[in-house]
């Protein structure tokens, strides 16, 4: 990568699962003017302050990570704050790195924003072409907002200011910060959690949500930060070859889906749980198959490294630290 190893770097939301991987990531690359603000120090959804802290920084690119996110019990509870506080925190920043000069920005958006029956697996021209899942649907319209906050700018100001604002949506990510809590944790986090209760506590069984039957896609999030780092510094004519100017964000994901029972077996081994796991089918099961197409940045040169069974290994290596 021939880069500039000393530009500012804004890493907005270095204290979530992804923003603290691309930190890590930028650090062992070896760039060494890397700028975060915790959300008490800076509240991306103040845009006075927003301003205000581009204008004294000036930074050369801009991860923005930061977001408001949760599990369906918190999506379905909180719903006004999803899409309220992820839309400002999405302008707020997107706006005010455009007046700082700021020429490289990067987006992270969700693959809720793909319609709830997509055609499997989704590739990005998926977008805009249905209805989306209910649950999250605050907080999928407002990572479309940014994207198209990032191509209108782009349109705009691209040519006469020289601005570069791209988009990528990871799959289902897991690995270390991810969130345990019983209620609002994802899938993975939620059964390495319950494994290792039940192994503890030497229970004879653990039941699982749903049929085991649906198929999901994970990515560690590691590889979301080599993927993030590597379309941010993409030559900017290779990537107009492979995207369009109203179709523009990158699917980032393994390429590999499994059974929602495949993966409770997965990390049942993992973690050491040897007794029964039952599905308990009066539970939803959501939807039957959620798969990206990652074909696009495949072309573009980059691909997942980190097997599933290795990332869950890590990943219970760092619950263990938390708990």
């Amino acid at each position: 990568m021939n880069q500039n190893l000393n530009q500012k770097i804004y890493v907005a939301g270095h204290c979530g699962m992804v923003g603290s991987s691309l930190v890590r990531e930028l650090e062992q690359l070896g760039f060494k003017n890397i700028v975060t603000r915790s959300h008490s120090e800076l509240d991306l959804t103040n845009q006075s302050a927003v301003r205000e802290f581009f204008v004294s920084e000036k930074p050369d690119q801009v991860y923005l990570a930061a977001a408001k996110v949760g599990g369906i019990h918190a999506n379905n509870t909180f719903p006004a704050e999803f899409i309220y506080q992820n839309i400002m925190i999405e302008a707020n920043v997107i706006e005010a790195a455009f007046r700082a000069g700021v020429k490289k920005l990067l987006f992270l958006g969700s693959s809720c924003i793909y319609p709830k029956f997509a055609k499997q697996p989704m590739t990005e021209a998926e977008l805009l072409t249905g209805t989306l899942e209910s649950t999250n649907e605050p907080y999928a319209i407002a990572k479309i907002a940014g994207i198209k906050l990032c191509e209108s700018f782009n349109r705009q100001y691209g040519q006469s200011h020289g601005i570069d604002y791209r988009s990528v949506m990871p799959t289902n990510l897991y690995g270390p910060g991810d969130n345990y809590h019983p209620e609002n944790s994802h899938v993975i986090p939620g059964l390495i959690s319950r494994f290792h209760e039940a192994k503890v506590n030497k229970a004879s069984s653990v039941t699982v949500w749903g049929t085991g039957i649906p198929k999901r896609e994970f990515l560690y999030v590691d590889d979301m930060a080599s993927a993030s780092i590597h379309v941010m510094n993409l030559d900017k004519a290779i990537y107009d070859q492979h995207t369009e100017p109203m179709l523009s964000h990158i699917n980032v994901g393994s390429g590999v889906d499994i059974t929602i029972s495949e993966l409770a077996h997965t990390i049942a081994e993992v973690v050491g749980f040897d007794g029964q796991i039952l599905f308990d089918s009066s539970k939803p099961d959501g939807t039957p198959r959620k798969l990206m197409d990652s074909g696009r940045l495949n072309s573009l040169g980059w691909q997942a490294t980190i097997s599933l069974k290795d990332g869950l290994k890590l990943a219970y290596q760092d619950f263990l630290l938390k708990h």
